[in-house]
């Protein structure tokens, strides 16, 4: 018996380096695989890097980039390639919004993953911002109309999602139990010296909208915490701002940059003392599940989403009075059963096992 065709389009393909659509295409790819015949679209990549299967799965490259202006070139073409050659496409973000309407005459299974309320996203000048909430709301739109299946990763998404178009959607987050704490090795404390003490992490793209400014500001008034931020600070006037003004400035602020290394990464995460969830336009970010999985303790920053995520059994904190409010009435046993109740969240909900089921149904029904 023939398996079926499963496209997966949206990410720079995989192995995953970079955000959450690329983890999420990595661990689909990986489990669905036994089940399905696999296909993962990849940007444009150096020959020598190239890999022709991956998890099973075979990778097919696009000679365009995933993000800039390219990308929704590189979305659509690959949307019109999967139409050609798979029966189910999962399409992560509406970047390829102008191939959807090409299925009435491909008549394909179309899973789309909305990725979250873009149009709520924009910044900037009136007219400018305004036209730019109209198309994106418009290309939203389009997306979900030609789509057979629509996939939330928050129950805030889901709620918007019956609410603007009475469509009930499937609520599937992210597995964050590839997370493995790992402790710190001579080898690791050589090359990372200031993290031998204890200290607080954040892990954030640079954007305005991740607030590491609130929290940068909070410790500076708060010598005895020592605070880690990772961020790739390079790809944003706010983000070269903060290191510029930052680095190397205070004595228990640590700026270090983007850390793609897993191993690495988990035993940055899996050591501090507390982590700071500072996402604010997001749904559920797979950098918090994964925070939660290695049973940290969390304090998020005060929005719906992040309550949906972690259940209102966070600490919320919306500016830099507030945060430094929860610092200080956190002792040891407060900061423990907040670590046991994000674990618990996590393994009934965050796992692989569960997010793939959710997304295998969606393939079949």
């Amino acid at each position: 018996m023939l398996k079926k065709r499963v496209a997966i389009i949206g990410t720079n393909g995989i192995p995953a380096k970079y955000g959450g659509f690329e983890t999420l295409a990595d661990y689909l790819s990986k489990y669905l695989s036994v089940d399905y015949e696999i296909s993962v679209y990849c940007s444009l990549t150096p020959k020598h890097k190239k890999l022709k299967e991956y998890n099973n799965s075979t990778l097919i490259y696009i000679p365009l980039k995933a993000n800039g202006w390219q990308s929704m070139i590189y979305d659509a073409v690959s949307i019109f390639h999967a139409y050609l050659k798979s029966d189910v496409l999962i399409i992560l973000g509406f970047s390829g919004v102008f191939a959807f309407p090409l299925n009435i005459f491909f008549k394909k299974k179309i899973v789309f993953n909305i990725g979250g309320i873009e149009w709520q996203k924009v910044r900037g000048a009136k007219f400018a911002g305004r036209l730019e909430v109209l198309v994106k709301k418009w290309f939203e739109k389009i997306c979900v109309k030609y789509s057979n299946v629509i996939i939330v990763d928050n129950q805030v998404l889901f709620d918007y999602v019956k609410s603007e178009y009475t469509i009930d959607a499937i609520l599937a987050e992210y597995g964050g139990d590839h997370a493995v704490s790992e402790l710190k090795s001579n080898e690791f404390l050589q090359k990372y010296p200031s993290l031998r003490k204890n200290y607080d992490l954040t892990v954030s793209r640079a954007q305005e909208d991740m607030n590491i400014h609130i929290l940068i500001d909070a410790y500076k008034t708060i010598p005895e915490r020592i605070l880690v931020v990772i961020s790739n600070w390079e790809i944003s006037e706010y983000g070269k701002k903060l290191k510029r003004e930052n680095h190397n400035k205070h004595d228990n602020i640590i700026l270090l940059d983007a850390i793609y290394d897993l191993n690495v990464l988990n035993t940055i995460r899996g050591n501090c003392d507390i982590y700071l969830h500072t996402h604010s336009l997001c749904g559920t970010a797979p950098s918090l599940v994964e925070a939660m999985s290695l049973k940290l303790p969390v304090v998020c920053f005060d929005v719906p989403s992040n309550r949906a995520t972690t259940e209102e059994k966070s600490y919320y904190f919306k500016n830099k009075e507030s945060l430094k409010e929860i610092l200080s009435n956190l002792d040891k046993n407060n900061i423990t059963k907040l670590g046991d109740a994000m674990f618990e969240i996590a393994t009934r909900r965050y796992t692989w096992n569960r997010i793939v089921s959710l997304y295998k149904n969606c393939i079949e029904n």
